[in-house]
């Protein structure tokens, strides 16, 4: 691998290479024509303490694609695990990927930076180990617009064309390769790859270090194993309930995509609801909707017992108590997941107080836009102008303009109740319920003109998805759902 000293635009260590190299293979990315970057994320590399025009340099798209390495870099493909629609598969790993290494922001935060598209690797598995412009694109786009409404996610730092084509059924696409930072790519499928090479030392190693880097606390319980599995638990409650409340359907949770850190991943067949259907699926390889969008609490559930059967050997020598302490942690996660939907649901409506009528007055209102085909983004941006003494812009949502006159009566009634300012709550309410989202046909309409060679409007949807909360003049196409037409026929696809 040539090596290519780009500092101070990148310095990496090798953490999780030295640490556990039982997990992964020392690699390089292909060899590509003509790399060019033609995304960078600036908010994110000025986080970094990276020159933002650096990254554009043609030295940068080498390092960006994976032909150079920074020197003192060891990069590597991970191995992993994963159930994928149920069914296990012993070995997946990065399949078109490298782990560049780790980096620290400006504060201190360790974190990875990972190449997604950049060749072939020892885990391929016949496939040819490329990217394509337009999902690494939607990636881009939708990952930075999961930050700005205060998702946890991975996110992506550049996107960098290849120049060559490369096949997909639909035909031949522009080639490019995705730089993504996340507070780590460990997995609950790593830790099915571990423990499926019964070697409790490797098992113990890699639950150290995910302990270290992700829930540090868990190192002094009893038993850290398991208060490990309890951390992960509470994060992936908080973050589904974060996903339905936005209404992001995740599209592919195979244990693969299911982070011990608690970040959203792999934005690949995913997408956002227009109207609001818990049955809704997308993804183009869902059959069965399997991941459809109200299944997703249930799904993160199996996910998390999947890493329960992987930690048993560390939470107790005897099996039978391993499965007791893991199974009663995990069947308290629908009550987890519950409350903190609960708290995201009051602050979409702005109320203050738990109430014990809460759940009837939430799911009555959801039960509501669902009969309506209420846009979900719309109708809870709407509750704002309830707040603030017109209910027009709610009613509008709806097909029966009535339909909500029983619940209106009870909401108006919890907000009273609580006795604070209207224009306080209408404002917290704004800065929680986003205007914008990147919406299905616009993502599409962003990357079909890119794939053609007009990054324009996909710089238009950045500009607005990045600031999603933000009410500005001339953006009205951006808040209206698709046109019955494409939402019909909408599928999301994986692209690989």
């Amino acid at each position: 691998m040539a090596a290519t000293d780009v500092r101070p635009l990148l310095e990496l260590t090798h953490r999780f290479a030295d640490e556990l190299p039982e997990l992964c293979t020392p690699w390089q990315g292909a060899e590509v024509p003509a790399p060019q970057v033609v995304a960078v994320d600036d908010a994110l590399a000025q986080e970094l303490g990276l020159d933002p025009q650096a990254l554009s340099t043609p030295e940068a798209a080498r390092v960006l694609v994976g032909m150079d390495a920074p020197e003192g870099s060891l990069p590597v493909a991970q191995g992993y695990a994963g159930h994928q629609f149920g069914g296990y598969s012993p070995r997946l790993g990065d399949g078109r990927a490298l782990l560049l290494g780790e980096l620290h922001d400006l504060d201190g935060r360790e974190l990875d930076l990972h190449l997604k598209g950049s060749g072939r690797t020892p885990f391929s598995r016949g496939g040819d180990g490329k990217a394509v412009i337009g999902p690494m694109l939607r990636e881009f786009v939708i990952s930075a617009a999961m930050h700005a409404l205060g998702v946890p996610t991975t996110r992506s730092l550049a996107v960098t064309i290849t120049g060559e084509a490369v096949r997909r059924e639909e035909g031949p696409q522009p080639g490019a390769v995705l730089a993504r930072v996340a507070v780590s790519h460990l997995r609950v499928g790593t830790f099915q790859y571990a423990a499926s090479m019964q070697d409790p030392d490797l098992l113990r190693r890699l639950t150290d270090h995910a302990i270290a880097r992700h829930h540090p606390a868990a190192a002094d319980a009893d038993v850290p194993a398991l208060a490990l599995f309890e951390a992960v638990l509470d994060v992936q409650a908080a973050l589904v309930a974060r996903w339905m409340t936005v209404g992001f359907i995740h599209g592919v949770m195979n244990t693969d995509n299911t982070t011990i850190s608690g970040e959203t991943i792999d934005y690949g067949p995913c997408a956002f609801l227009d109207a609001f259907d818990p049955a809704t699926v997308y993804s183009s390889i869902d059959h069965g909707g399997r991941y459809a969008f109200g299944n997703q609490p249930s799904i993160v559930q199996w996910n998390l017992a999947r890493f329960a059967e992987a930690l048993l050997p560390l939470i107790d020598d005897d099996q039978d108590r391993a499965v007791e302490l893991a199974t009663g942690l995990l069947a308290a996660f629908p009550a987890r997941f519950g409350q903190q939907w609960r708290a995201e649901m009051r602050a979409k409506l702005g109320l203050a107080a738990e109430d014990d009528a809460d759940g009837d007055l939430f799911d009555d209102l959801l039960r509501t836009m669902h009969e309506q085909g209420a846009d979900h983004t719309n109708t809870f941006r709407s509750l704002s102008s309830v707040v603030r003494g017109d209910a027009t812009p709610l009613l509008d949502q709806l097909r029966d303009r009535a339909a909500l006159d029983p619940w209106l009566e009870r909401y108006r009634a919890r907000l009273a109740a609580e006795g604070r300012q209207a224009e306080v709550v209408a404002e917290g309410m704004d800065r929680t319920n986003p205007i914008y989202v990147p919406r299905n046909h616009l993502v599409d309409e962003a990357l079909t003109a890119a794939t053609a060679g007009d990054m324009g409007p996909i710089g238009e949807l950045l500009d607005v998805v990045t600031r999603p909360f933000e009410e500005r003049p001339g953006l009205d196409r951006y808040a209206l759902p698709a046109p019955d037409a494409f939402g019909e026929s909408f599928q999301t696809f994986c692209g690989t």
